[in-house]
């Protein structure tokens, strides 16, 4: 019987010689070969060539990592929206240089920084907006059974993505602790 270690939960994996290799961890179900996977063979004989070490067979060209293209193949439209995205405003004679300081300095006047869940990149806080009480039907608080989970008015925060330009909406310090405890509220 032979074992390998599962480079992504660290798990030893006993397979049979006869049934050959596990191709996925029976763990955490990731690939054990492929793609970020290193295989180091570590044996009793030292004097092996680091080339004998690493396993490149998956390896094409070195060259290709410089290009995006190469490296993502169809997968660039899809990973890298925000990219299109000021792309398209550089084209059109923006300046993204000193968009990008701008976004910085914005960015440092900020309390909380969040992060865009599209594309990663940080949001900038655009202002806030308070809901009133004809706008907004609030839902039971399950915990009380009397009153409701979050009254109006409230104050959220709205973010904007300095890549992609998507939206993010946030509760403010003051109605999160309300929110808190309501919930938390006993019966």
């Amino acid at each position: 019987m032979e074992t390998t270690v599962c480079p992504w939960c660290h798990t030893e994996i006993v397979w049979d010689e006869e049934l050959g290799p596990e191709e996925e961890c029976p763990y955490c179900h990731n690939e054990l070969k492929g793609y970020r996977t290193l295989n180091i063979n570590i044996g009793d004989e030292e004097d092996d060539e680091a080339d004998d070490i690493y396993d490149v067979d998956d390896v094409q060209d070195r060259d290709q990592t410089s290009d995006i293209a190469a490296l993502w193949g169809d997968e660039v439209e899809l990973k890298l929206p925000e990219l299109r995205t000021l792309t398209k405003y550089a084209d059109e004679g923006n300046d993204l240089i000193q968009y990008e300081e701008g976004v910085e300095k914005q960015l440092d006047l900020q309390e909380e920084v969040p992060e865009c869940p599209h594309c990663r990149e940080f949001m900038i806080l655009a202002g806030t907006q308070t809901s009133k009480p004809d706008t907004f039907t609030p839902v039971a608080n399950a915990v009380s059974r009397e009153d409701s989970l979050l009254d109006a008015p409230f104050t959220v925060q709205m973010y904007v993505c300095s890549g992609c330009f998507q939206v993010q909406y946030s509760l403010s310090e003051d109605d999160r602790l309300r929110l808190i405890q309501n919930l938390s509220a006993k019966k």
